[in-house]
């Protein structure tokens, strides 16, 4: 089995990133004070907030895109596209901290590698399957 540990390291890096929005938008809800449970604040406590949540709702997509691309086409060129995804969502985050607009650039750049993630595992399987089926000898 080809090492998985390029996938790793990359999932490794995602999960931080992550962790980074978590930790931001929990600070944010002392600095501003803002009462659990509620998410009513300001829009600068908002933006932390979003940054957060919106990350929290790509990594669902990123991640199984990223080990289904690894595992059916490629793991070591599935990591370098995954490698995309950390460095966008820290893009939007920090441009998003800054003001809604900022953030854009960074969306961008963390769509891109799912959208050639999740198309290239399920082509990758087609053609797995593709082959095992039409092509055995």
């Amino acid at each position: 089995m080809e090492d998985l540990s390029y996938t790793g390291l990359t999932t490794g890096i995602a999960l931080l990133a992550y962790y980074y929005t978590l930790m931001k938008a929990g600070s944010a809800r002392g600095r501003f004070g803002v009462q659990a449970p509620s998410h009513d604040g300001p829009d600068e406590y908002l933006r932390y907030v979003r940054a957060h949540q919106n990350t929290l709702e790509h990594i669902v997509i990123f991640l199984p895109a990223l080990w289904l691309f690894s595992f059916a086409v490629d793991s070591f060129w599935g990591a370098v596209i995954g490698l995309l995804w950390p460095v966008g969502r820290m893009l939007y985050a920090l441009g998003y901290y800054v003001s809604a607009e900022k953030r854009m650039p960074g969306l961008i750049i963390s769509m891109l590698p799912i959208f050639v993630l999740v198309l290239g595992g399920f082509f990758g399987c087609a053609w797995n399957l593709f082959e095992v089926i039409y092509l055995k000898d």
